[in-house]
Parts: C-alpha cells; sequence; structure tokens
C-alpha cells in the first residue's frame, strides 16, 4: 500500500523509548533555542501583523523585499549577492527537496559529508535518490578525501558540503573548496553549499566566515535561513542563493522558479516582516554566540583533569564533541545516563561518527542546565574508568 520512499519499520529505537519513559532533567540535545531561554526582544515579532499581509501576492522565488534584506545580509561576509538570484523556501529542508528534484532523477546520487547530522539520507529518501556518503577525516581536521569524491559514479549529480558542520564543527577548508569545485565543474555536478551555522564561529579555522555565496567555477546553491541566523525556527523561512557559471545559473533559476510554483509555500507575513527580523534578530543571534562560547569553555574546563577525555577543536556551530574512552558501548552509556542521571546526549553513532567513543552535545541550554549536565557525565565516564 506505501511506496518504499517511507521506511517500513518506524518504531522508536532504545534511547528514544528510554527519554520517553523517563525525561530528562538535563537535556544537552536541546537545538531548539526558543526552548533555552535565549532572551528575544520584545516587539520582535510585531512585522508579522503588517496589514499587508492580508494580500495574497503569491511569487515564486519570493517577494522582492524579503530577497533584496538577504542580499544584505551577506555584505557581513564580504559577499554582494543579487536579490534576483535568490529564491525563498520555508525551509533549509524544503530546499534541499527542491534542489533534489532540480538536479536528480529518480535513481540518482548526490554526495554527502559523514559524520554529519542524520538528515541527508531521509531527504534523499523521499525524493527517490540516493545519498551516497563520503567521509570527512578526523585527522586532518574533518577535510574530505578528493581522490575518493573524485571515483564517485556516473550517476552522481551533486556534492552537498556542509559549512561547518554539523556536530564536527568543521568549515570547509579554502583548498577543499577550490579543489571541489574545479571538480564539480569537470564532473557536472553541483554544489549544495549548506552555511545555516556560518554566523557561529566558535574556534573559527581556515574557511571560517568566508561563503560559497559568489562561488562561479561551478553550479552552486548556497542554502541559509531564519532558523538559525535570527533563531527563530518557528518563522518558516529560508533561502538559496544560485551562483556558478551564468548560462547555467539562469538554467537552474528558471526551473526552480517552476519547482516552487508549484508548492508557492512561503507566507506573505513573515516574507514581509524578514527585513526587520534579520536587522532586529541580530541581538539573539549575538546572544546563542555567547551562549555557545561559553558552555563550550564550560566543558573544556570540566575536563580539563579528566583523564583520557577530550573535546577536540569546534570550529563553528551549535555542538560539541566530546571524546572518551571506549570502556563502554556508546548506547549503554547514553541509557545509563538517562536512566540514572537524568542526562540525554547523543552517541557519536547518530552521526555516523567512524567509531567508538563520541558523545554530542549541543551548546545551546542554559549555563546551569549545561554544567550540570556536563558534570554528570564527566562523573558517570569516571565511574567506568575506575571500574
Amino acid at each position: 500500500m506505501f511506496s518504499r520512499r517511507v521506511p517500513h519499520e518506524l518504531s522508536p529505537n532504545r534511547i528514544a523509548r528510554a527519554r520517553a519513559e523517563i525525561p530528562p532533567r538535563f537535556d544537552l540535545t536541546a537545538s531548539n533555542p526558543t526552548e533555552c531561554g535565549i532572551e528575544y526582544p520584545a516587539g520582535l515579532l510585531d512585522a508579522l501583523a503588517d496589514p499587508d499581509g492580508l494580500h495574497y501576492r503569491p511569487r515564486p522565488c519570493g517577494l522582492q523585499s524579503a530577497r533584496d534584506a538577504v542580499a544584505r545580509e551577506y555584505s557581513r561576509h564580504a559577499v554582494t549577492v543579487d536579490p534576483d538570484r535568490i529564491l525563498l523556501t520555508a525551509s533549509t529542508s524544503e530546499a534541499y527537496a527542491f534542489l533534489f528534484k532540480l538536479l536528480a532523477d529518480p535513481g540518482d546520487a548526490i554526495l554527502v559529508p559523514t559524520p554529519s547530522y542524520p538528515l541527508f539520507e531521509h531527504l534523499a529518501r523521499v525524493e527517490g535518490i540516493e545519498a551516497l556518503p563520503y567521509q570527512l577525516d578526523g585527522e586532518t581536521g574533518w577535510r574530505p578525501d578528493a581522490h575518493a569524491i573524485a571515483e564517485a559514479p556516473d550517476r552522481t549529480r551533486a556534492i552537498v558540503l556542509v559549512h561547518p558542520n554539523n556536530p564536527t564543527g568543521s568549515f570547509v577548508h579554502p583548498d577543499d573548496a577550490l579543489g571541489l569545485s574545479e571538480l564539480a565543474a569537470r564532473r557536472r555536478w553541483a554544489i549544495i553549499a549548506d552555511e545555516v551555522f556560518l554566523d557561529y564561529p566558535l574556534d573559527g579555522g581556515a574557511g571560517a566566515g568566508r561563503s560559497f555565496a559568489d562561488n562561479r567555477s561551478a553550479l552552486t546553491f548556497t542554502l541559509g535561513g531564519l532558523s538559525k541566523s535570527a533563531g527563530l525556527p518557528q518563522l518558516k523561512l529560508a533561502w538559496v542563493v544560485i551562483s556558478g557559471p551564468e548560462g547555467a545559473a539562469t538554467a537552474a533559476l528558471e526551473r526552480l522558479e517552476f519547482v516552487a510554483d508549484t508548492f508557492l509555500s512561503v507566507g506573505t507575513p513573515v516574507q514581509l516582516a524578514l527585513p526587520s527580523l534579520l536587522r532586529d534578530g541580530a541581538v539573539v543571534r549575538e546572544a546563542i554566540l555567547a551562549r555557545c562560547r561559553h558552555n563550550l569553555e564550560a566543558l573544556r574546563r570540566a575536563t580539563a583533569d579528566v583523564p583520557a577525555v577530550s573535546v577536540p577543536p569546534i570550529g563553528g556551530g551549535w555542538s560539541a564533541t566530546l571524546r572518551i574512552p571506549a570502556v563502554v558501548g556508546e548506547e549503554e552509556l547514553i541509557l545509563e545516563l538517562l536512566r540514572e542521571d537524568g542526562v540525554a546526549v547523543h552517541p557519536g553513532y547518530f552521526f555516523d561518527f567512524p567509531r567508538e567513543g563520541t558523545l554530542v552535545l549541543s551548546l545551546l541550554p542554559d549555563p546551569g542546565t549545561f554544567a550540570e549536565g556536563a558534570r554528570r557525565v564527566l562523573r558517570r565516564i569516571v565511574a567506568h574508568l575506575g571500574a
């Protein structure tokens, strides 16, 4: 009765069942900034009440005023973007879906990084295409193996670059950006550059602060959105910047407009409000960045005297990774932390880290929750080390 695009087995795993049975007191997986005690300015959403929102003006690419506002945002990264090369979507997930429709036929493939957030496989599956993983090497600062990528099959249509990656925090190194752009041009691939966390540099590193939005050597689609840039996931607005060789970029935009016109999913009020949301939401972005930096420093202080536990460099984003001795399986440790300590963290295998011994913690929770949760995690690890 149902298509193979939807998994046959949808029952929750052991960790999800445990969380449902015993909700954690210290949730270090929280990724919703609106639920983490971040202060939002009074009146931030007032622009949603613009009376013009009572009029429906369907524009497949989005209202001109909203696209102008997005273009201005890129000046913070020293990039000049043509508003007419911007397309608005309801979310970055929808942007991926539109791009997969544009670039790939059923059975084609898209290259996606690993480790990374476990979303691409689901998005590809519901579009009837395959997500082929390419490995990021932790020993080289999570850089890709260009030679292995070059061996991708002929049915490959695009490569996804997450800049910075979630959860490794690694930015795409400028040398890799150049090499992959040249490879994409030779192979007639598109580049999909996911930059939703670009505004959140932590340790920084090569590539930090640089955007793919002005890439001209290969057809490139650069993604961003309100969810991260202003901490407003509930408003459902994201964008795609199209760049690359003139002919290819123009043809891509025309076809994307056709796809978007089929759905017309972006609401008028949020588009009208976008200029003020981006302007006034800057203080939210600053508060989130300060929170993430504070919690990352607290985590490093807490681990300084714990043997064999370390926090690798985190270029940017909202997450930190914790390297621990593989004295107990990740899943068993996660379940112990939930049941015995009231703490929720992610296991590394959730993100396809190549080996046991990685935990992933959100840096968004309020400092008190984060500090106590981290203390309990380390206490549990020390107990295993002494066993």
